[in-house]
């Protein structure tokens, strides 16, 4: 006969929840960055805590190409400071210390690595970050760091170090290929590290190459790709919903991938201002939407300059055809002409607007420029005062396409 329990329901005791994973991560990244920002504050200071204005997030599988993009990303963002390569930060002498010393190189002690790191001078403006973050505890503390820097932000917004705490600018950059290149490119670079050395070798000319296990080991390359897809992709992908986010194609070609950069890359103000600023600066239209219909205003203009200025369109016309453009023909291999004149026909701002439409229908780029130029008429002989007259001297350049002449 089974047993039974003479307690109610309610005296049955309850056991506690079991804490997800995910929740003790981020607890333990709340730890961590707390901990991690005490000491930073104790020993820089917190008016010193000038964090880059721009970081670059890049990951990507094994043969993905970042060794061989990352110097095209920087020239893009205008970046001249090296990337931080947090697998080198990790064998970093301050982090050998560490080991040295028997303790582990975890999360705590990479996050406050990086950011000792980023405090230097020479990534205030930008920095690319590769390899970083690569575990939730990283994700989190990353959130929390760009939370402290909007909070330093506003801290010191309205004091006179407040350039130096800018409104932070974050770009998750993916560049991706699949498990088949991924493995293709790993085995390529094998071969190539190992031609390389075996020439060194021989040679003693040049210096040796590392040799990685799984550039030489198809099963250890495929892993490495599933370990990127399973660990940092997962983390990067937390974060797309918060930042900036660019995927890009890295199957192809170097150009093609370079030109896939330059799209996802193209510079946005309202991401990259702060807002007071791009409010200011709204009243004045961007390039791009000005030539979009450029063409057609051209078109409007020069036939309400034949229909509505009847007079003065003819005489503007004339001048340009028997004045300047036996000056613009002298100039036909160089594709630059400058024209001096003082015809009194460019006395009305009216022509000035007539012959720039003008030359630019007929596919000249052409520039005004007027200058105003003090002529001495006469003297008088009681006061010595001198009379001048003001010469109007219209400067005009004239660009377009030169000839091109074959040297022999």
């Amino acid at each position: 006969m089974a047993a039974t329990s003479s307690k109610s329901p309610s005296e049955n005791p309850v056991a506690p929840p079991v804490p997800r994973l995910t929740d003790l991560e981020i607890k333990d990244a709340q730890i961590i960055f707390s901990a991690v920002w005490q000491d930073l504050e104790a020993d820089h200071g917190r008016e010193n805590l000038r964090f880059p204005k721009e970081f670059i997030l890049l990951g990507g599988a094994p043969g993905s190409g970042k060794g061989t993009n990352t110097s095209f990303i920087a020239k893009t963002r205008g970046l001249t400071c090296p990337p931080i390569v947090i697998s080198a930060l990790l064998d970093s002498p301050e982090a050998r210390r560490l080991k040295d010393a028997g303790n582990m190189v975890g999360d705590r002690e990479a996050i406050s690595l990086l950011f000792r790191h980023l405090l230097r001078p020479e990534y205030r403006d930008g920095v690319i970050l590769d390899g970083f973050p690569r575990t939730k505890v990283q994700v989190e503390a990353l959130k929390l760091l760009v939370d402290k820097m909007h909070e330093l932000r506003s801290e010191f917004y309205q004091t006179p170090l407040g350039i130096y705490f800018r409104l932070p600018t974050i770009h998750i950059m993916v560049l991706f290929v699949d498990e088949r290149t991924s493995v293709d490119r790993q085995m390529k670079r094998g071969r190539e590290v190992r031609q390389h050395n075996e020439e060194t070798r021989r040679t003693g000319i040049g210096e040796l190459l590392e040799e990685r296990a799984t550039d030489f080991d198809e099963a250890l390359a495929q892993r490495r790709y599933r370990v990127f897809k399973e660990q940092t992709w997962g983390a990067l992908q937390e974060l797309k919903e918060i930042f900036h986010y660019h995927f890009i194609n890295a199957q192809g070609p170097v150009d093609e991938v370079e030109q896939n950069i330059l799209h996802e890359l193209e510079y946005q103000s309202t991401l990259e201002l702060d807002p007071r600023t791009v409010d200011r600066l709204r009243g004045i239209q961007l390039a791009s939407d000005i030539i979009v219909h450029a063409r057609q205003e051209l078109v409007k203009r020069l036939d309400s300059h034949e229909l509505e200025h009847p007079e003065l369109f003819p005489r503007v016309v004339e001048m340009i055809e028997k004045k300047m453009m036996p000056i613009v023909m002298a100039h036909a291999i160089s594709g630059v002409a400058l024209v001096n004149t003082e015809d009194p026909v460019l006395d009305d701002p009216m022509a000035l607007t007539m012959l720039i439409d003008v030359f630019s229908e007929r596919g000249y780029h052409a520039v005004v420029d007027l200058h105003r130029i003090e002529v001495p008429e006469k003297v008088d002989l009681a006061t010595g005062l001198i009379k001048c007259r003001v010469k109007r001297v219209y400067r005009i350049q004239i660009r377009f396409q030169g000839s091109e002449i074959r040297r022999g």
